[in-house]
C-alpha cells in the first residue's frame, strides 16, 4: 500500500443525487452510473448483509458517492470525506500492517473462495481507509469509463 495506490475519496450521504449535482455544478464533475446492491460484510458485531449503493466520478481526482446505510455506524452520512480508498495487492496483509499501526478494522467483505475483497480500517485519529483488492480494478473501472 502506497500513496500512489489511492484511487478515490469516499463521501457518504443521505442524498447522493444532491451531492453529485453540487459537485458537478461547483467543480464540473461528471458521474458514472449508480451501482450496488446487497453485500455480505463482516462487522465487529458479526456478519450482515447491507445495501451498498454508490457512484464514482468519471472526472479525476475520483470521488465515490455512497448512499448512507441505515443502522450502520460505518456507513452513516458524514459532513465531509468519509474514507480514502486504496488499491491493495494483499488486503489481508495490509490490514495486519494497519492493525500493527493502531488501526481498527471495522468491516470486511470476503471474496468467493477466500481472501478479502475490501476492508475498512480506522486510525486512532479517525482516518478511515478502505482497501480494495487490485484484482477488482478492471471490473470497477467500468463504473467510471467514459465510453
Amino acid at each position: 500500500m502506497k500513496a500512489e495506490d489511492l484511487f478515490h475519496l469516499g463521501i457518504v450521504t443521505d442524498d447522493p443525487r444532491a451531492a453529485r449535482d453540487e459537485l458537478s455544478a461547483l467543480l464540473g464533475y461528471e458521474w458514472g452510473p449508480q451501482v450496488g446492491g446487497a453485500v455480505d460484510v463482516t462487522l465487529p458485531d458479526g456478519d450482515r448483509s447491507v445495501d451498498l449503493q454508490c457512484s464514482y466520478s468519471v472526472t479525476e481526482p475520483r470521488i465515490e458517492i455512497v448512499s448512507a446505510v441505515p443502522d450502520t455506524p460505518l456507513w452513516a452520512a458524514t459532513s465531509g470525506i468519509h474514507h480514502l480508498g486504496y488499491w491493495s495487492d494483499d488486503v489481508e496483509g495490509d490490514c495486519r500492517h494497519l492493525e500493527k499501526e493502531g488501526f481498527v478494522v471495522e468491516a470486511t467483505r470476503a471474496l468467493p473462495g477466500g481472501g478479502m475483497f475490501f476492508a475498512f480500517a480506522r486510525s486512532r485519529r479517525g482516518v478511515l481507509v478502505e482497501l480494495v483488492t487490485r484484482t477488482a480494478e478492471s471490473g470497477l473501472s467500468r463504473c467510471w469509463a467514459t465510453s
